[in-house]
């Protein structure tokens, strides 16, 4: 009996002991299971998204290539989420509609990347700055602000992050040189604040095939006296507009002008946005002249000194409002009465409805609409290809040679300093995805918004450069490099652009003329720039001398000049230009 109930005992212990061994292989082999299956689905990612991403610059091996870096380097994020924020423009909802889900799938790190206007998110990035407040972990801020952040000292400097803490973070493929405009996000020792997301020019549009017509062609030359062409001064583009708004083109009322004028943050981007430099305020010099910028800020060994031209800035001197009162005046006799309800986002695709012959100032941004390109466009051919041209921005009575030519600005990658540890990581991570060589070429024929050299000169554009209108023609030519963004002159861009279009606001309405506009803008900038104490190069204001002791001296402030004689130049004489 003894023997039967350990003989019992031990059969119980080896059916454990095989149950056990059974049940551990059954979990291992299910465990080996999910994981394969786990690494199945990341693999399939990579390859769906590798074949999705095209055209691109790179191979299907080379997208292959990068795509996987990004799941290498983001196991250990896994699960893991960040919240960033840009600007409502078409590149951006295609980030959060397509990349966004596309880094998922491939790394398991979720992306909330909200779309909101430009005015909030300059907003948010100052209160996170200013208050150290956890707001966003990444911001697509518009280099224009890159004066701020190298005086607040409140964002990632990203050259040394790349060097020191993010080396391992950062992709291999990433190919800094490979960017149209890096400088815009430097600092003035070339530290890298901002990474470039994406890029629009102000450009000057019009109807070539309205200005190509002999009929037209010939209504003009008999009553100006001289050809109509691509508007090379402000002159010639007040004439255009004259002659299209008062003639009727084959029946039709069409307007010889196109702009917009609600108050709003965005009136005052019209201006900041280079219109004074444009109509010739300031220096010489790239990127935004010295030592008196657009802004009509007067820089002296990148110290802010003043703005009025009584402190030597030309803010408020007779280019600057010259600039404005031409402003006004264009947009009440030749534009749409409408545009004066009309902001930034209403004005953008405006040129699409058939009945507008030229813009002086058209950011390229919304070019990218399909109202531009489709078939059924009045501005279109049966074909869909443009019957719109763009060119360089004319340019105002004071504008020397020497000077920025228009406007360009790179919405970029800005990190604020109190993201720290994987969230700065995982951010720094999803910014070079959302730039990657992998998916930039695709995000530009979404959006039409450009920062690689490798996209604009791609084998895809030059196939395709006529449904562009010019835009591929500028961006491959060295011209491109005269226009350029605010710059880092201007020490506090939320407080100082909101002061903008509150004054100019009241110069449309007639509350003040366009001199005490400029006066008063000049002056509140004066004293907010005054009032700065920020943690390097903060503006120490000069005492102030007389205007004619300032009009004396070489450059701007300027004294006030005679009207120019009206220039233009055959667009295909422009497009040689731009191709030699």
């Amino acid at each position: 009996m003894k023997i039967k109930l350990t003989t019992i005992v031990l059969g119980l212990f080896i059916l454990i002991g095989i149950g056990y061994y059974i049940n551990m292989k059954f979990f291992s082999q299910t465990k080996e299971i999910k994981k394969s299956v786990s690494n199945d689905k990341y693999e399939q990612a990579l390859e769906k998204w590798a074949e999705i991403f095209q055209p691109s610059t790179l191979s299907y091996e080379e997208r292959v290539k990068e795509l996987r870096w990004f799941q290498n380097i983001t196991k250990e994020f896994k699960g893991e989420s960040i919240r960033t924020v840009a600007e409502n423009i078409d590149t951006h909802y295609w980030e959060s509609r397509v990349l966004t889900k596309a880094f998922e799938e491939l790394t398991g790190i979720h992306v909330e990347h909200d779309i909101i206007g430009e005015g909030d998110l300059v907003v948010l990035i100052d209160e996170q700055i200013k208050k150290d407040k956890i707001i966003y972990d990444a911001y697509v801020n518009d280099a224009d602000m890159v004066g701020t952040h190298l005086r607040t000292q409140g964002v990632v400097i990203l050259s040394d992050y790349m060097k020191e803490e993010g080396k391992k973070y950062t992709n291999p493929y990433l190919d800094l040189d490979d960017f149209l405009n890096l400088e815009f996000g430097q600092d003035y020792d070339g530290n890298q604040l901002q990474l470039p997301d994406q890029q629009f020019a102000n450009l000057y549009w019009f109807r070539y095939d309205w200005f190509s017509r002999d009929d037209i062609k010939k209504k003009f030359k008999d009553k100006y006296g001289y050809e109509l062409g691509v508007p090379v001064n402000w002159a010639a583009y007040e004439d255009i507009a004259e002659f299209f708004t008062n003639t009727k083109i084959d029946g039709k009322k069409v307007y010889g002008h196109l702009d917009y004028g609600k108050p709003s943050p965005s009136l005052g981007w019209r201006f900041t946005d280079a219109w004074l430099s444009i109509a010739g305020v300031g220096d010489k010099g790239l990127p935004n002249g010295l030592p008196v910028d657009e802004w009509g800020i007067r820089v002296e060994n990148k110290i802010p000194v003043g703005s009025s031209v009584t402190r030597g800035g030309d803010l408020n001197g007779p280019a600057a409002v010259y600039a404005l009162t031409k402003y006004i005046e264009w947009l009440e006799k030749y534009a749409p009465p409408e545009a004066l309800q009309w902001e930034w986002v209403d004005a953008g695709p405006m040129g699409s409805r058939g009945d507008i012959a030229q813009r002086v100032f058209q950011y390229i941004t919304w070019l990218s609409d399909l109202r531009f390109h489709k078939e059924d466009s009045p501005v279109c051919d049966k074909y869909g290809k443009p019957k719109w041209r763009v060119a360089p921005t004319p340019h105002g009575k004071y504008w020397e040679e020497g000077m920025k030519v228009g406007y360009q600005d790179a919405g970029s990658w800005t990190i604020p300093k109190n993201i720290t540890g994987n969230k700065r990581a995982m951010a720094w991570i999803w910014a070079q995805f959302a730039v990657s060589k992998t998916v930039d070429l695709k995000k530009f024929i979404i959006g039409g918004t450009p920062i690689r050299k490798s996209t604009i000169n791609s084998e895809y554009l030059t196939q395709n450069s006529e449904q562009y209108g010019g835009l591929i023609e500028f961006y491959r030519s060295p011209e491109r490099k005269k226009w350029t963004d605010s710059g880092p002159n201007v020490p506090y861009y939320p407080g100082m652009a909101a002061l903008w279009w509150k004054n100019i606001s009241k110069a449309i309405s007639k509350d003040l003329t366009p001199q005490e506009a400029m006066d008063k803008l000049a002056n509140e900038q004066d004293k907010l720039m005054a009032s700065l104490k920020m943690k390097a190069y903060s503006p120490k204001l000069n005492e102030e001398k007389s205007r004619e002791y300032w009009f004396a001296q070489p450059g701007a402030p300027k004294a006030e000049m005679r009207e120019e004689k009206p220039k233009t130049v055959p667009y295909e004489e422009l497009l040689k230009q731009w191709k030699q």
